[in-house]
């Protein structure tokens, strides 16, 4: 078998057991990883040593996510016992009542990103608080899985990124590294464009043509405040990872003073029930909040002095020596990284939140039953990712006995689309991001035989940036159809095969989205001066 169809292998098999045998995907991940370490053995003459080295620093680079979605369901188990999500769902039913648009692009957008940039996970919160709303179970399914999708590469303060950043630098070498800001220019380029047009799907979703007519407006406004913002945020390398933060914040801010400029109230409590009303009374919004407006504070505390940045960032790397097939250190900036911060502002909340001993064991049982299965899905397609890149490669000689699967993968790139290759970079990142659930693993998987190809093309790293750029938006698409997404979105309201409904019609969008991405990459490429059919 040629090494092409070796290499196209295991990702057959994974897209054949989530589509077709619909297994789960931590499931299909290790029998992935499985097929995949057979075939670096068998096929790219991988040692075992070189194939459970990479696992394990697979592992270890998931944290940046894994470790995020782990101290996120931890912190949400324990809202959720002590009351804090239900009162924080009843203020969000009282948001823009009288103006549908506004409201859209106010709670999946801006509260959305928000949510999902501090570590809360949108496809979990929000579906309850939609259906309470008045919107039916698919509006309710979809919208929290679209709404924050142009700004998934600041998801979990900004992980993804960071994941692609660290790539990119193991990709050039020593001398070149890359920052972080650096990085986000590019990206940012995207935002206002996909933004923009990512509000126009929500409208039509909730309401057809009709809610577009009526809410052009808002949404054109939202899709500017996400490009005015990130445009500064990404210019400076402590500011990066509050991308997301700032940019929600900044949507709700919009659409409280389009409400106001257009006389309709931004808080409205009529609809509200008596035990609604009752507990609001008892139970202050502050308190509720207080885990996440304590993390929000911590991260800009951390991030915002570019002194304390660089420290923690650049200087307290905390490296793991001599576990990788390659000898280079895994830099875990653990002081740094969102999940230390979420844990940090979870335990600092509990005096507030007045958790009782039992609701934290409570909370602790449901993390406990719902955490080791997404945990554990994150982290094992970093480890495939990570076999990818090291298949091949021989420990006594320090070099590639054999091209890995990401050159195969790239060189047979480079030699079939050839020019063309940045008007299909963004469907590579969508086929990952359907695959694996995840931008971050989308990264984690294909970033490195994407620059590859670039390189072939010689692009220059201005163009490698922006290649790589549409394959990771392309992965951030993929949540709308996201069999694992939707499913916890469903499950989040007990609606479990409603996710199919929404995902042939939301198929249409990313498909949709993803060409106009894919034509965006081109142009851009052409504005730098690339080579780009």
């Amino acid at each position: 078998m040629s090494p092409l169809l070796l290499t196209l292998l295991p990702i057959a098999v994974i897209l054949i057991l989530l589509l077709f045998y619909r297994k789960a995907a931590d499931i299909s991940g290790v029998i992935g990883w499985l097929v995949i370490s057979l075939v670096a053995w068998a096929g790219f003459h991988t040692s075992v040593e070189v194939i459970l080295r990479s696992t394990a620093a697979g592992l270890i680079r998931s944290f940046s996510v894994s470790l995020i979605v782990a101290t996120s369901l931890l912190q949400m188990a324990i809202m959720e016992r002590t009351g804090a999500l239900r009162r924080i769902t009843i203020f969000i039913k009282t948001i823009a009542s009288g103006n549908r648009a506004v409201q859209i692009m106010m709670i999946n957008i801006g509260f959305g990103t928000l949510m999902v940039a501090v570590g809360a996970t949108p496809v979990s919160i929000l579906p309850p608080i939609l259906v309470a709303m008045g919107y039916s179970t698919y509006v309710a399914i979809a919208l929290p899985a679209i709404g924050y999708d142009s700004l998934c590469t600041y998801a979990l303060l900004g992980a993804p990124l960071v994941v692609f950043v660290d790539i990119a630098n193991h990709f050039l070498g020593n001398g070149h590294e890359i920052a972080l800001h650096q990085a986000g220019m590019i990206f940012a380029h995207f935002l206002p464009l996909v933004s923009t047009l990512i509000g126009f799907c929500m409208l039509w979703i909730a309401g057809r043509w009709k809610a577009v007519r009526r809410g052009w407006l808002p949404c054109l406004i939202s899709g500017a405040v996400i490009g005015v913002v990130s445009s500064f945020t990404n210019r400076y390398d402590n500011l990066v990872v509050v991308t997301g933060v700032l940019c929600g914040m900044a949507v709700i801010v919009a659409m409280g003073v389009y409400l106001l400029v257009t006389g309709r109230p931004i808080l409205d409590r009529r609809h509200l029930t008596a035990e609604e009303l009752a507990l609001a009374k008892r139970y202050p919004l502050w308190r509720a909040v207080m885990p996440w407006a304590m993390l929000v504070v911590l991260i800009l505390v951390l991030n915002v002095p570019q002194d304390l940045f660089n420290w923690l960032y650049r200087t307290m790397k905390l490296p793991i020596m001599g576990l990788t097939a390659d000898g280079r250190p895994l830099d875990t900036r653990a002081l740094w990284q969102a999940y230390t911060w979420i844990l940090v502002s979870t335990l600092l909340a509990l005096p507030f939140l007045r958790a009782t001993g039992g609701q934290l064991r409570e909370a602790l049982a449901i993390w406990l039953k719902r955490a080791p299965r997404p945990v554990f899905a994150a982290a094992i397609f970093f480890a495939i990712g990570e076999i990818m890149n090291m298949s091949g490669y021989d420990m006594a000689t320090r070099t590639y006995a054999v091209p890995s699967m990401v050159k195969v993968l790239a060189d047979n790139s480079a030699a079939l689309f050839q020019g063309a290759y940045g008007q299909v970079v963004a469907f590579i990142g969508l086929f990952g991001g359907f695959l694996t659930g995840s931008e971050a693993s989308t990264i984690a998987m294909f970033a490195k035989y994407t620059m590859s190809t670039a390189r072939n093309l010689n692009l220059s790293l201005d163009g490698l940036l922006i290649v790589t750029a549409g394959l990771a938006f392309g992965g951030g698409l993929a949540s709308v159809v996201s069999p694992a997404k939707l499913q916890n979105a469903a499950a989040s309201i007990d609606r479990i095969g409603d996710e199919g409904v929404v995902i042939r019609v939301a198929f249409v969008f990313a498909l949709l989205l993803t060409l106009i991405t894919s034509v965006f990459v081109v142009l851009l490429l052409l504005v730098k001066g690339q080579y780009a059919a």
